[in-house]
């Protein structure tokens, strides 16, 4: 992606959070200065910050998904049992956008759609190996109920509704109808070791340098922050 489509996504996707009333944290509006002439060691471990990706594709209309971490643990205090357990994100699906199939290894997550479009979501079971089950049936809580779903279901989220996906359920998901701005309540998140991806996708984008960047991502930390 070049640096100057990733500016003006970060621009209307600000524009389009703040049209539902949810405002994000102070840290999301450092310019790359002022990360780099503050503590921004808490947002660097924990990966706490801006996240656009395309999977690698250069396609983010069609295969992308706009996601800001606004709170997260670490890893090893999820493998302890104590500390941060938990992590908090927003995130913008597109209509007809889609996030593609994946599943985690340890995160469990609610998926909650918080305005917009109808959210789709793709489930399926894993089997022993951890790959997809083509026959089993789903079965996930959908705001406190149990919900037995046929594999590979299409399960329908209006502005309200939400999932919660246990570690191993297959899932992908797209807006219907309009954009989504969905929010995500789980476990503490690692994007670099949690995903595996049914496409041989990678998880983040190469960003093209066409100009200066507006704020940093989460994957740009490593470079201009080092």
């Amino acid at each position: 992606m070049k640096r100057s489509h990733v500016n003006e996504i970060l621009k209307e996707a600000d524009s389009f959070i703040r049209s539902f009333g949810y405002i994000l944290p102070p840290f999301a509006y450092l310019s790359p200065e002022e990360m780099k002439a503050t503590d921004h060691s808490l947002y660097v471990e924990r990966a706490m910050g801006w996240d656009i990706t395309d999977y690698g594709l250069g396609k983010f209309d069609e295969l992308g998904l706009f996601l800001f971490t606004v709170r997260n643990g670490i890893a090893e205090d999820l493998k302890r049992g104590k500390g941060m357990l938990y992590a908090e994100k927003i995130m913008i699906s597109r209509k007809d956008q889609l996030s593609p199939m994946h599943r985690h290894y340890l995160k469990a997550e609610d998926i909650i759609n918080r305005g917009g479009g109808k959210l789709v979501l793709e489930l399926w079971a894993p089997n022993e190996e951890g790959t997809i089950d083509r026959e089993k049936d789903v079965v996930v809580p959908i705001d406190g109920r149990m919900k037995t779903l046929k594999a590979g279901s299409h399960l329908k989220l209006d502005p309200g509704e939400s999932i919660t996906l246990m570690p191993g359920v297959w899932h992908s998901f797209w807006g219907e109808g309009d954009d989504v701005l969905i929010g995500e309540v789980s476990t503490v998140n690692d994007d670099k070791t949690d995903n595996w991806f049914e496409m041989d996708i990678g998880r983040f984008s190469s960003i093209e340098e066409d100009e200066a960047p507006r704020h940093l991502l989460v994957s740009d930390y490593d470079t201009f922050l080092s």
